[in-house]
């Protein structure tokens, strides 16, 4: 029998529910690593889906607590529309994904987890990456753990012009 691994979920499964709004109070510390936090912008963030859908899944998330894209400001959407573009560059390089999923589920309706502070999903997509596994087993497989992925991700936040290195 084949075992999938997953260690990085047992807190949740396992733990009581952070109290509070995640995206409002995991910027207010410095611990980046830690939090997943990978570039703090003038107006949004970029963090790792602490449960992703797949190697890579990101979210970009605006520093102020609302669940609707009316409440952006000109700037931010700029702003966050340049990060996806940057995110998107960053996986190619580094995970080679052949497509994307880009998207805000808003309002619980919508799917969203976190309805009551509006995040953007950055996800890569590879073929053959749906399977049999979360239909039957509600189980996704996650091939790297997500810290070795965060810090193959990290130096081109640092640095935004390794991005367009060879």
């Amino acid at each position: 029998m084949n075992r999938i691994w997953a260690p990085w979920r047992i807190p949740y499964l396992k733990g009581p529910r952070e109290a509070g709004c995640i995206f409002c109070d995991k910027p207010r510390v410095t611990r980046d690593r830690e939090n997943l936090i990978l570039h703090r912008g003038r107006e949004v963030f970029v963090i790792m889906n602490l449960y992703p859908y797949s190697n890579g899944h990101v979210m970009i998330v605006p520093y102020g607590h609302t669940d609707s894209v009316e409440a952006f400001s000109a700037s931010a959407a700029t702003e966050t529309f340049d990060l996806i573009r940057h995110v998107q560059k960053i996986l190619i390089r580094i995970m080679k994904p052949q497509g994307f999923n880009i998207g805000i589920n808003m309002g619980k309706p919508a799917g969203a987890g976190i309805d009551e502070h509006i995040h953007l999903h950055v996800v890569p997509r590879w073929n053959g990456d749906t399977n049999f596994m979360p239909v039957l087993a509600d189980v996704r497989v996650i091939s790297e753990h997500i810290e070795d992925t965060y810090g193959q991700m990290k130096p081109f936040f640092e640095d935004f012009s390794l991005v367009d290195a060879e």
